[in-house]
């Protein structure tokens, strides 16, 4: 479960269709060009550790430095399942204790050991990456969700290191209006409405 953007400044935005959903990760090469070639994640890609996937592109900037960061010089844009998706929300926890929806911490601590799925939000970013008002949803995969992740929802995986590269030239020119022009065109992503839950806690993960 998850709380709905209208009147709590968040929203799940993204590119999507009417069967998938596009994320963002970024990765070493070593990970990334096996990933490319297969068309899914393969070793070197460890399915034993949580992986993040983030439906924002200017989040995904932010996390990794428009992909000068160590071991994620390269950003991936991946298309999963809208089904795969909303399993993923349906079987998240939130990653910092929320009393609106657990009676206790240890009931929260139970729920967290237990599920799959990690969801937080945090500050959407700016074409400067500066934080704006609304949150952009993080979601951390982990046990069967990752071999889920993996083995049935992705469709495709596309490398947007360039793409990333000429928008951050285009703002630190200061061309912002070109740079604009050239972002994923992402739009406020409909919730289904068993999902919509009462506000969770805001934090900021390391993962990647």
């Amino acid at each position: 479960m998850l709380s709905e953007a209208e009147g709590t400044g968040r929203q799940v935005r993204a590119v999507f269709t009417d069967g998938t959903i596009t994320v963002y990760q970024a990765y070493a090469s070593r990970i990334a060009e096996p990933a490319l070639r297969a068309g899914t994640f393969v070793d070197p890609f460890r399915r034993e550790r949580m992986t993040w996937i983030k439906p924002s592109f200017l989040w995904m900037m932010y996390r990794c430095g428009w992909a000068t960061k160590a071991d994620q010089e390269r950003v991936l844009a991946i298309d999963i399942t809208r089904e795969g998706f909303t399993w993923a929300l349906e079987h998240a926890c939130p990653s910092h204790y929320d009393r609106s929806r657990f009676g206790s911490e240890a009931e929260w601590r139970r729920a967290l050991k237990s599920s799959p799925v990690r969801v937080q939000w945090d500050p959407e970013r700016d074409l400067r990456l500066n934080p704006l008002p609304h949150r952009a949803i993080q979601i951390g995969l982990s046990g069967t969700a990752v071999d889920r992740y993996v083995d049935d929802w992705i469709t495709d995986i596309r490398d947007v290191t360039p793409l990333a590269h000429e928008i951050h030239s285009l703002v630190r020119t200061g061309d912002l209006t070109a740079a604009q022009g050239l972002l994923p065109q992402e739009r406020v992503y409909p919730l289904p409405a068993d999902l919509v839950a009462g506000p969770t806690p805001t934090t900021t993960t390391t993962g990647a």
